[in-house]
């Protein structure tokens, strides 16, 4: 498997907060606890911002993607609202996480409480080209449903 380096720096006052981590041996992304000071109520199709206490650095080449935990999402309608969210290789500021709730049913954040997941993965930059006519291919401008339900 390979490995990168992801460097991690606490917020001061959020050393109760767990790191990220694989809860199993191969575990795709690392669960991210919520640092909020209090108890956050996401009422139904209400999106809040929960803190992590957390600033990353990782090397150029890579970003993490913050996405949903699925347990979460299914028992509680619980979900990263621009899914997969992305945190550049030159971002330095606090980690925070877009919740939505999309269940009838609010729910209650709580401190240390793991609310998404975070997974590390490479970059390629597109070298753009204008060009006056694209190749084609049997599919064509068939698009939204035309390959089939």
């Amino acid at each position: 498997m390979k490995t990168t380096k992801l460097e991690i720096k606490r917020k001061p006052g959020n050393e109760d907060i767990s790191l990220p981590k694989y809860m199993s041996e191969a575990a795709a992304g690392m669960d991210i606890c919520a640092a909020v000071e209090s108890e956050v109520e996401i009422m139904p199709g209400e999106v809040k911002l929960i803190p992590t206490g957390l600033f990353f650095a990782i090397e150029p080449g890579y970003e993490i993607q913050v996405r949903p935990r699925s347990g979460l999402a299914l028992k509680h309608g619980i979900m990263v609202v621009n899914s997969p969210g992305t945190i550049d290789a030159d971002y330095r500021g606090e980690v925070g996480i877009i919740l939505g709730n999309m269940s009838k049913d609010s729910f209650t954040i709580t401190r240390g409480m793991r609310v998404a997941q975070i997974v590390i993965k490479e970059v390629v930059h597109a070298e753009i080209e204008v060009v006056e006519e694209l190749s084609s291919t049997e599919r064509g401008k068939g698009g939204f449903g035309s390959s089939g339900l």
